[in-house]
């Protein structure tokens, strides 16, 4: 099996990354209105494995956005980003990230379960990642209740972490999060739908 970012630098370099895009921005439209109408301030924005910085972008764009920074671990998805836009972005490990300032809105979009780990980088998220009072927001497509994903990781070729919606729920718990959410975007008749997480990290 290829690890995920070789697969998705690969993606990069035969322009994959737009139908990405163009698949996910229904879900995530409707995740980061959710999300900023909860914030209904100034804020700062992290867009963890951001691929060419779609997300990034558009977020930017908003007059409450005060600083957007996109993380990706193949570096293919990064060049492609920064030669779209002048955000900040920065080709790391997910898993080995530190940033220099905290954020006030995270957000992940098909990330999470191809992480060694997710439960401690929730947990790394919530303590090191979040300023109190900071939201973050996940969509998830791969999921136990979407009978649709079960054959992804075999035609992809690279490990997934099929968990059930209870399953993300009691990580988010764990990590520390409150005010814990979770629903369907974007769901029809043929399809179950992304499943989307978003907790609170209180404090002052």
């Amino acid at each position: 099996m290829k690890k995920a970012t070789d697969v998705f630098g690969q993606w990069a370099e035969i322009g994959k990354d737009l139908g990405m895009e163009e698949g996910h921005s229904k879900p995530v439209d409707e995740m980061l209105k959710y999300a900023i109408k909860k914030i209904d301030k100034n804020f700062s924005f992290l867009d963890v494995g951001c691929g060419n910085g779609w997300v990034v972008r558009k977020v930017s764009s908003s007059a409450l956005c005060s600083k957007a920074v996109g993380i990706d671990g193949a570096s293919q998805m990064i060049e492609n980003a920064k030669s779209r836009g002048s955000e900040e972005y920065i080709n790391t490990d997910i898993d080995l990230y530190e940033p220099k300032d905290k954020f006030d809105l995270i957000h992940s979009m098909e990330v999470l379960y191809y992480l060694q780990d997710p439960a401690s980088t929730l947990e790394k998220i919530y303590q090191s990642w979040l300023k109190p009072n900071g939201r973050l927001i996940v969509g998830i497509d791969l999921y136990h209740e979407n009978v649709d994903s079960h054959d992804w990781e075999e035609k992809v070729g690279t490990p997934m972490l099929m968990l059930r919606e209870s399953e993300w729920i009691d990580l988010f718990k764990k990590a520390g999060f409150q005010e814990i959410e979770s629903w369907r975007a974007n769901q029809s008749d043929e399809w179950a739908g992304t499943l989307v997480l978003t907790g609170k990290k209180l404090g002052y």
